[in-house]
């Protein structure tokens, strides 16, 4: 194992891969051992319901899943430093942020089966639904974060902030620069949070920037910041602070959380064509779980029995998530029109009841011997 040194000088680090303990000058946070504990216990199990996910597409029981393997460290510790008030935008690879702001797991599964486009409340949770739109949800972050602000929403401890969840790719994006642009202009309270995990798609970040991402906030007047995605402990730190900065009216900030994609982009996707194996066992090195996991034994914060149970738990939640993802039923053809509008429209009123006697009509042939 060797220390992250690819995320440069100004990379904020506090926890080594080796699992020590290490301080720093700015950004460093006081953790009791139930809380190291419990950030141990919130990576396995993302981790876990992850690996099931992809297992349920191979097996043809969704249509697709995009894994966050690798990148829990980042999902936990930032969606750990969010508070109730707060709001979060995430893209679709979020399910540990998912998993912070109290969602269950199997929430998330309608998506990528195709039975919803979200189950969950996003103004009770604190968690908006999935944007598919590469980079889209910055500019509805940044038009919430404008709301908060117009509101006076922000000023003190009790104030709220945004964080909005993208990739590396979506910096390639122009919703994304729209979004900074607006949120720098009108002092959004917003915390733009990339996770480069080094590829878009298929294309190496070097490929996107000349500069690292964390350098471009420069250009829209609002400080950036690098941070190991990998260290849990250091990603919990500097969102702690940069949703400080905005909930206390000094917004926005950006965070780039350094850390890498384990798995493919998509299930749709295949790695090996465009990266190296060699580039992958690396970064195994690095991997988040072990760091904190190494740490918890070094300083005899959790025992063997700790582990057992965190391990225990984590294939219950897996069975149920199974058990969960087979017995999802399929909508009723009304569910595409019934949630399109606050009120239904006259023309889509009709467009349902056209479509309900065309879907009648294959029951009548049936009945009558027609063609199937």
């Amino acid at each position: 194992m060797r220390a992250t040194s690819e995320g440069g000088a100004d990379l904020v680090q506090l926890l080594t891969p080796e699992g020590e303990r290490v301080s720093h000058p700015d950004f460093d946070i006081d953790v009791t051992d139930a809380q190291l504990r419990d950030l141990y216990r919130d990576m396995v199990l993302v981790r876990r319901t992850d690996r099931e996910g992809n297992a349920l597409q191979r097996q043809g029981q969704l249509g697709i899943w995009v894994p966050l393997l690798g990148q829990e460290a980042a999902q936990i510790g930032a969606g750990r430093a969010l508070k109730p008030q707060d709001m979060a935008f995430p893209s679709y690879r979020e399910h540990g942020v998912a998993w912070c702001r109290g969602l269950d797991p199997t929430e998330v599964l309608g998506i990528f089966r195709g039975t919803d486009h979200g189950s969950w409340d996003p103004k009770a949770t604190g968690f908006h639904l999935y944007t598919i739109v590469i980079g889209n949800q910055c500019l509805n972050a940044a038009g919430y974060a404008m709301g908060q602000r117009f509101e006076g929403r922000v000023g003190d401890d009790d104030g709220e902030a945004t964080m909005v969840f993208f990739g590396d790719g979506a910096t390639s994006q122009g919703d994304v620069h729209e979004a900074m642009v607006w949120a720098a202009v009108y002092d959004a309270p917003l915390v733009f949070f990339c996770q480069n995990n080094q590829w878009a798609i298929s294309e190496p970040t070097e490929r996107q920037s000349r500069v690292p991402l964390y350098q471009r906030a420069s250009g829209y007047g609002f400080p950036g910041i690098r941070v190991d995605g990998n260290d849990v402990l250091a990603s919990l730190a500097v969102s702690k602070w940069a949703l400080d900065e905005c909930r206390h009216g000094n917004g926005p900030v950006l965070v780039e959380a350094f850390t890498y994609r384990m798995d493919a982009h998509t299930t749709s996707d295949d790695a090996t064509r465009y990266r190296l194996a060699d580039e992958l066992e690396a970064w195994k090195l690095k991997d988040p779980i072990e760091r904190l996991r190494v740490h918890l034994v070094r300083e005899q914060i959790a025992g063997q029995d700790f582990f057992d149970s965190v391990e225990a738990e984590s294939d219950e939640l897996a069975a149920r998530f199974r058990d969960y993802c087979f017995n999802l039923a399929d909508p009723p053809p009304q569910r595409m029109f019934s949630q399109v509008y606050a009120e239904q429209t006259p023309q889509l009123a009709e467009q349902e009841r056209e479509y309900l006697r065309y879907l009648d009509s294959f029951a009548d042939d049936s009945l009558a011997g027609g063609v199937h």
